[in-house]
């Protein structure tokens, strides 16, 4: 029978331990080894060339980026992500970023060993919850557009940007989300910081490429 050698990425040691015993029962499933944060699972995924890794999205390193790194650097290694978010940004994040799997922690064993079977053969597969949020943003014009294309943006960041699209100044955006001059000059910050542009006429070119057109 051949293996799928899995390896589990998560910074609480006590989760680690519990799915590598969740596992160990399954004949098909090797853990070849564990990490404790962003950092050492592209350490480990280099040394012990998994067939998947289960990676947790809030540890330090940062899953996000680690998954980006990993995926770019070792194509043939699967990620499969093992979170307790199911918000929109952070599903869109972890697939933009080359991760071929969504689970939820507390997922049922079932569906946790047929999440890493399906990744390690191919498959794009998501836990039902998250499909179920997945599929009625779809029905949502925009939305999932602007998710796919600015992951890295927070909602409100979105929401600035979409009104900087709109040509509308900063005070102008502070009286429309009630917010502080200076909170919209940091959020305008942050937003060029992110999508790696200099002026508002590069973000607002970059918004409306993609699909997120102001008022």
């Amino acid at each position: 029978m051949e293996h799928t050698r899995v390896l589990i990425a998560d910074d609480h040691a006590a989760f680690r331990h519990g799915l590598r015993a969740l596992l160990t029962g399954e004949p098909d499933l090797e853990v070849v080894g564990e990490a404790h944060d962003g950092h050492h699972v592209l350490d480990q995924a280099v040394a012990l060339q998994p067939d998947v890794v289960l990676m947790d999205l809030d540890m330090p390193g940062g899953g996000v980026e680690a998954t980006r790194r990993l995926t770019a650097a070792s194509p043939h290694v699967r990620v499969l992500v093992l979170t307790m978010y199911e918000d929109d940004v952070s599903v869109y994040a972890a697939l933009q970023s080359g991760a071929r799997g969504y689970v939820l922690k507390g997922a049922r064993k079932t569906e946790l060993v047929r999440a890493i079977r399906a990744v390690a053969s191919g498959e794009l597969i998501v836990g039902p919850t998250v499909a179920s949020r997945v599929l009625r943003r779809l029905g949502e014009a925009g939305h999932t557009d602007a998710l796919a294309a600015f992951p890295m943006l927070t909602d409100r960041e979105r929401e600035v940007l979409s009104l900087l699209a709109g040509h509308l100044t900063n005070p102008e955006i502070a009286a429309r989300l009630r917010l502080s001059d200076k909170t919209v000059r940091n959020h305008v910050s942050n937003i060029f910081a992110k999508l790696g542009v200099a002026t508002r006429t590069e973000a607002v070119t970059r918004a409306r490429d993609a699909g997120l057109v102001g008022p």
